[in-house]
């Protein structure tokens, strides 16, 4: 039996977005949902409904694919008329100037060690995005309030665990507290690096952990915004086991030639 005050967060990465689907370093730049995609998102609803979860607030990044991703989810479910919050430090990982490169490119020209390393390692990040480039999403007026000296010009996993939890902590956790239920609708990176901060995983370990798409991820906590249970990520997921273990797969081979985030 779970202790009275447990609270639930339930994890929900993006659906498949169009510039996944052409291979593009997406990182900050707004693409939005392929078809694929919004089924995932409404799929993933419907696996919530089914498991008896009921949201009570929803956090979202300011990136179109993971508001479109919650809405078509909360849609699936009735839920449409939720309170959401928006901040950026749900936003993907910054991926720097590699963002709008096409990924068997990059590889063809910076060589597959190092795309290798920008992609997965912790704690070094891509090259900073350039003036010139013309998906550089730093212009764009929904982070016109963000300060100059904190505003990202390109991240490491480091980055983003470093810039994620003063919202986890501050925002979401006080959204937790008196046995709530939130759903938190992000991205492969801003998602892997709360799941880091919660389940303990280490830095050089994190970097084999692969979220699927439109996935569902149900975290019971405790009164300290702790997992109740420690067990494998994925095995908290909503969903068939063969279903997301292929999911996870797909990932996994996409982060090995090129990836999508």
């Amino acid at each position: 039996m779970l202790p009275a005050m447990t609270s639930t967060l339930i994890l929900l990465r993006h659906g498949q977005s169009t510039w996944n689907a052409e291979n593009l370093f997406t990182g900050w730049w707004d693409a939005d949902l392929s078809e694929l995609g919004r089924s995932e998102a409404a799929a993933a609803g419907t696996l919530m409904a089914e498991a008896g979860l009921t949201p009570e607030v929803v956090h979202t990044s300011l990136q179109t694919r993971a508001i479109r991703t919650a809405n078509l989810a909360l849609d699936a479910m009735g839920l449409l008329w939720l309170p959401v919050k928006r901040h950026w430090r749900l936003n993907e990982r910054h991926y720097g100037d590699l963002t709008g490169q096409n990924k068997a490119e990059a590889t063809a020209r910076f060589g597959e060690d190092q795309v290798k390393v920008w992609r997965r390692s912790y704690d070094t990040p891509p090259p900073p995005i350039s003036d010139d480039n013309a998906h550089n999403p730093n212009t764009d007026s929904r982070y016109a309030h963000v300060p100059a000296d904190v505003l990202p010009t390109a991240e490491c996993l480091a980055d983003v665990v470093e810039r994620m939890l003063p919202y986890w902590f501050d925002v979401i956790v006080p959204d937790l507290d008196g046995s709530r239920t939130v759903l938190v609708a992000a991205h492969g990176n801003s998602l892997r690096a709360l799941v880091k901060h919660l389940d303990g995983i280490g830095d050089d370990e994190i970097s084999g952990l692969d979220i699927p798409t439109g996935v569902p991820l149900v975290y019971q906590l405790d009164g300290n915004a702790r997992p109740i249970e420690s067990k494998p990520v994925l095995a908290r997921a909503l969903g068939d086991p063969e279903a997301i273990k292929a999911a996870a797969e797909a990932v996994a081979r996409q982060a090995t030639t090129g990836g999508t985030k």
